[in-house]
């Protein structure tokens, strides 16, 4: 391993309070790069998630996706868990704790947005970051790809119904701008380069030799994206820390609660570990920029709702290192 990947953690963790203190030094380079955004999507945080995808896209083969029908327990599992468990379990955790537990300290009206938020997170599973995720995982390359797009051809439909059941509104506008523009991001365009640098590369060997050189790259890629997240939303985790905490609650217990389930069932299931790996990390994993761009144009940007989205965000990288860890520490308690 080369040394970005071995200290992970301990760069994780100064990229979060290297962030924080810069985004409150330097809030106007921060203000910049928040203005380089398109439908929602950052472009500067785009580029970042690109150069971390593409070096697991260069080892998609298409001539093994006739191999994926053969395990589709992996698929099954992503699927229940993403659409039929996540988003209610996130919804009744959401009010369990803003209805219940924080009732003393938070204001109902303040409580409702928050609700709303985690809802939005819940009903939103990963699109990009599941491929970093699977990458450190050694996960199967080709059969992440086919979780996450069949997760999107669902997410299409029912993202909208969902969130409308959960929040008793009817007129939910999906974002149709902010999920073409991330699909084709961080899936069609990494994967047309991957495809072709494959092409290019040539033997099995060359394309193993290649993904190890462009690895540390991708991981440098986490660490800056870590950093400028954190970065740009420093001001609010200064002047709001109570707040901040009491909603990462909720999404902490939520997201290792889905992970264990998938991960359990995927174990039950004798699912291979290289596809019981992404298979329960993708439910993990949320696609913040969906949810974030729905509680803008729903409740408005500075919305408690949007917080709670934007919350979600700083929560993931450090949540989904823990379970990163975990995956690869459980590698052999999988059958080959």
């Amino acid at each position: 391993m080369s040394i970005f990947e071995k200290y992970l953690t301990l760069w994780i963790a100064l990229a979060m309070a290297g962030g924080i203190s810069l985004g409150n030094v330097m809030p106007g380079v921060f203000s910049a790069i928040a203005a380089a955004e398109v439908a929602s999507v950052n472009l500067v945080v785009a580029v970042l998630i690109w150069a971390m995808v593409y070096p697991m896209m260069v080892g998609v083969d298409p001539g093994s996706l006739r191999d994926v029908a053969k395990q589709p327990r992996g698929l099954l599992i992503t699927l229940v868990v993403n659409w039929l468990i996540k988003p209610f379990t996130m919804a009744a955790l959401a009010v369990l704790f803003f209805e219940v537990i924080f009732a003393p300290w938070i204001a109902t009206e303040d409580a409702t947005q928050y609700i709303a938020g985690l809802i939005l997170l819940g009903a939103a599973p990963c699109t990009a970051m599941v491929f970093v995720w699977s990458q450190l995982t050694r996960g199967d390359e080709t059969y992440t790809l086919l979780q996450v797009s069949v997760n999107d051809l669902i997410l299409v439909i029912a993202f909208a119904p969902i969130v409308a059941f959960l929040l008793g509104v009817t007129d939910i506008a999906v974002p149709w701008s902010t999920l073409v523009l991330s699909v084709l991001l961080f899936i069609a365009l990494p994967l047309v380069a991957g495809l072709l640098t494959r092409r290019r590369l040539g033997s099995k060997g060359a394309i193993e030799a290649f993904q190890g050189q462009v690895k540390p790259y991708s991981v440098v890629g986490l660490i800056v994206t870590v950093m400028i997240l954190f970065g740009l939303q420093g001001q609010v985790i200064v002047s709001k820390p109570f707040v901040i905490v009491l909603i990462a609650v909720p999404i902490i217990l939520q997201s290792y609660g889905i992970f264990a389930i998938a991960y359990a069932a995927a174990f039950a299931m004798k699912v291979p570990h290289r596809v019981a790996a992404p298979c329960a990390l993708i439910g993990t994993s949320n696609f913040f920029e969906l949810a974030v761009a729905v509680a803008i144009s729903l409740f408005g940007l500075n919305s408690g709702a949007a917080l709670a989205t934007v919350v979600g965000v700083l929560v993931e990288v450090p949540v989904m290192l823990t379970l990163v860890a975990f995956v690869n520490r459980t590698r052999a308690r999988f059958a080959p």
